[in-house]
């Protein structure tokens, strides 16, 4: 039998293993441990049944929404532009500066994203103020406040579509020109090949990107924060609250209200493998 002998192409993954032990699983195990210890270090259950008060499960149920709001407008708008740029017959030199794009905007957030929303439709906003005075609309007056529900939703799909296009390009294209080929000779229309075919192949991965989505705008916490402070009750607003050191903070509750929310991202996140991996048996 031949030696062993490590190759030492292995070591090119050593910092990329590093980063993940240092700032991805030494911080979640020490979430997951925190969320089961008391301030003494001794261990309880407490932190995990405190997730069930009225005020913390409000949040969540908030936090859930705006997530499927924003991950559903995002995959539908998203989908609609991918769509119309591969198939709709615009120009092939709109495709590139689109995909560009979609790369900056969907990591585009946190405080710099909170400040252009608001500097936009926020009340004192440039597209706020030119509405009102130019032609006589009030936004806050007809109820629509960029501190909200719906305010944080639409600003979440500054990210949210572009994040959509980048995934679900690659699976537009794999729809193969036969396909729509036979189905015409068929006698199939354009609605009826997109409503047999084309989406029944899509429909993996345009669910598996809604949980990526969904995901994504749980985890979301520098945008809310910026942009609604403490106005809206969502968890990463009162997870800020609990750690951050005051007297009314706990920091363990805090870490239980994490380790929930690494469980709902978690899971998003596992369903979007899953169905993906489904969908490329269809676009190989």
């Amino acid at each position: 039998m031949r030696r062993f002998r490590p190759s030492l192409t292995w070591l090119g993954l050593l910092p990329f293993a590093a980063f993940v032990i240092l700032f991805l699983f030494a911080p979640t195990m020490k979430i997951v441990f925190g969320a089961f210890q008391r301030a003494d270090g001794s261990f309880t259950f407490e932190n995990i049944a405190g997730l069930f008060t009225p005020s913390i499960l409000s949040s969540y149920w908030i936090s859930i929404k705006i997530s499927v709001a924003s991950s559903a407008l995002g995959c539908l708008v998203g989908f609609l532009m991918a769509a119309a740029v591969i198939l709709g017959g615009l120009p092939k030199g709109i495709r590139s500066p689109l995909l560009t794009f979609s790369g900056v905007a969907s990591n585009f957030a946190g405080v710099p994203l909170a400040f252009a929303f608001l500097a936009t439709l926020g009340p004192l906003g440039l597209v706020t103020v030119f509405l009102k005075t130019q032609f006589g609309i009030n936004l806050r007056a007809m109820g629509f406040n960029i501190l909200s529900f719906w305010g944080l939703t639409i600003t979440y799909l500054f990210f949210q579509i572009p994040l959509m296009i980048l995934i679900i390009t690659p699976a537009i294209d794999g729809l193969k020109r036969e396909w729509r080929e036979a189905a015409q000779v068929l006698g199939a229309t354009g609605a009826q090949y997109w409503r047999m075919v084309a989406l029944p192949i899509l429909f993996p991965s345009i669910l598996g990107t809604f949980a990526l989505l969904f995901a994504n705008a749980f985890g979301a916490v520098a945008t809310a924060i910026a942009l609604t402070g403490s106005s809206l009750n969502i968890v990463p607003i009162m997870l800020f609250a609990q750690i951050r050191g005051d007297v009314l903070g706990n920091p363990h509750l805090g870490y239980a209200m994490a380790l929930g929310m690494i469980v709902v991202t978690a899971t998003a996140n596992v369903i979007y493998i899953w169905l993906r991996l489904r969908a490329e048996r269809w676009l190989k």
